[in-house]
């Protein structure tokens, strides 16, 4: 199904960052006022927002459109207030051992699946295929290689941000799980909980 102007918009602003009004036009290939029309009406409706950023020299101030918290959750969510209320009464009901027991078998089982999926033999295939199954999972994750030869997962979204809120367990967890899937050195750079735009990885062969 194709998508309305406005989810392109939401899209966009969400995997790359703040945008300018005539970066997104360029993009879509619609004219700059088909987009600004877009924009203040999902501004009126609290999904985005405009932040003037000063220009290199003496130019004119730019008008950079990012997503506000409404705008962030028109992406998947994992049903954040529920998993947030069932981990909290499962911490008050049977303490922070159940907790971490559930964790730890979410670990185990995530990383038996992604040793299935993720088997090429050099580490940069098999960060694009993490990327990929990741992607696949609602995390709009992207990879590539930096000049430094050292690789970057990026993952512009958390579907699972409600209980990594009420646990950094869950946070914990993944990044162990992307080493023993890798067999890398990997590091979080950026971090959504940190409040970070998107969580990224830097990726170094061991």
């Amino acid at each position: 199904m194709r998508q309305s102007p406005a989810n392109r918009i939401l899209l966009l602003i969400k995997t790359e960052g703040p945008q300018l009004a005539a970066t997104l036009a360029a993009r879509l290939a619609i004219s700059s006022e088909a987009v600004r029309q877009q924009l203040t009406k999902m501004a009126e409706e609290g999904l985005v927002e405009a932040v003037s950023e000063a220009a290199a020299g003496r130019g004119r101030p730019r008008q950079l459109w990012s997503l506000t918290a409404a705008g962030n959750q028109t992406f998947p969510d994992g049903h954040a207030e529920l998993t947030a209320t069932i981990l909290s009464t499962l911490v008050a009901q049977l303490g922070r051992p159940a907790l971490d027991a559930v964790i730890s078998a979410r670990e185990a089982d995530t990383l038996k699946r992604y040793r299935e999926e993720v088997d090429a033999a050099d580490v940069q295939s098999r960060v694009q295929q993490l990327a990929t199954v990741r992607t696949s999972e609602g995390y709009m994750a992207d990879s590539w290689q930096e000049a430094d030869g050292s690789l970057l997962l990026v993952e512009n979204h958390c579907p699972i941000c409600a209980a990594a809120s009420v646990c950094a367990g869950f946070c914990r967890s993944e990044l162990e799980t992307f080493r023993a899937v890798l067999g890398a050195k990997v590091e979080r750079e950026e971090h959504i909980l940190l409040g970070a735009r998107r969580c990224a990885y830097r990726i170094t062969p061991l």
